[in-house]
């Protein structure tokens, strides 16, 4: 089958190569792989800047997949040949990814494709759906009483965390720049300029008191402005809290902060059959018409794959960018 792979970090560009088809063991199935979604974690990985991922050389890239499935192990009930699934499947832990014509996936981290959303958009959704949700609703439980305020709103992971939130009943709001604010109130936020300074949001927005929910999806200082903005008793979340920060404004608010790491059921074996129960809330609320991936219109396939991370890594990225295949 072709595929794209990247042998050395050093010289991060992409190799076409006629590699094996793989054989799906009795607990797997192989899908036909018609769209990879790129995630800026995918452009860390092929220059060598996301050893949390444990990438194993030469590696075929490529985290999010859609496609069509072509066979199943005699082990496998959930799934049958022909059924349009998506899921976050490999370019990890030594696992195949998506830059590639089949894989042969754990059928746990996989659902049905929504009905209503095209390779494409599906390609789109499970690593940021998957963050997303896990930060919202997992750890943080959010629900319709509650406040929320979204920290980078108009990006992958926040442009889906914002319409999980507003299907949960949440009041929703969301930092973004000005040029992107169309974007966040079309998605059911309220949009926040983010170069605002979070005491002035907060008076503004909620009297002062802060926001029942907090989700950081940039890290850093934003993360620090995240302990700030949320309320007493509240829960501060993070997919990018990976830096030295002090908890004492959260300590003395009696707050909540959770991590969100969504590579660990890949890396580990630990927790995928949740990854294919969130991914099938996905498909419900995509099919009911609350979850829409926005998603590049610019046309990549494996030819032009290096083009694709190029546009993520120099933040040209129309939010979610899709290769093709």
């Amino acid at each position: 089958m072709h595929a794209l792979i990247v042998d050395d970090f050093q010289i991060p560009t992409f190799h076409a190569v006629e590699i094996p088809r793989p054989e799906p063991t009795v607990n797997q199935v192989l899908v036909r792989i018609k769209a990879s979604g790129v995630n800026p974690l995918d452009s860390k990985i092929r220059t060598g800047k996301a050893p949390h991922a444990k990438p194993v050389l030469p590696v075929v890239l490529g985290t999010d997949l859609a496609g069509v499935v072509e066979a199943v192990g005699q082990d496998v009930t959930a799934f049958k040949v022909g059924d349009e699934v998506y899921g976050l499947t490999g370019g990890v832990g030594g696992l195949q990814g998506s830059l590639a014509e089949f894989a042969a996936v754990d059928p746990d981290l996989l659902a049905k494709k929504p009905t209503n959303l095209n390779m494409r958009d599906a390609a789109a959704l499970p690593l940021v759906f998957l963050t997303a949700w896990e930060g919202l609703v997992d750890r943080a439980n959010v629900r319709a009483d509650q406040t929320v305020l979204i920290l980078g709103g108009s990006g992958g992971v926040g442009h889906i965390a914002v319409q999980i939130a507003k299907a949960r009943g949440a009041q929703v709001f969301a930092t973004a720049s000005v040029a992107k604010h169309d974007l966040v109130r079309q998605l059911g936020a309220v949009p926040i300029d983010r170069n605002t300074a979070i005491a002035q949001i907060m008076e503004t927005f909620t009297d002062g008191h802060g926001f029942d929910v907090v989700y950081d999806t940039v890290g850093g200082s934003i993360l620090d402005d995240a302990f700030q903005a949320v309320s007493n008793y509240g829960h501060v979340v993070s997919s990018y809290g990976w830096g030295e920060h002090s908890l004492m404004t959260l300590s003395r608010k009696a707050a909540t902060y959770s991590g969100v790491f969504v590579l660990l059921p890949l890396l580990t074996g630990e927790g995928r059959a949740h990854h294919g129960e969130i991914l099938r809330q996905a498909t419900r609320l995509a099919e009911a018409g609350q979850l829409r991936p926005v998603v590049d219109p610019r046309q990549f396939t494996l030819n032009t794959a290096l083009a694709a991370h190029e546009a993520v890594e120099q933040g040209t990225a129309v939010v979610k960018i899709v290769i093709a295949l």
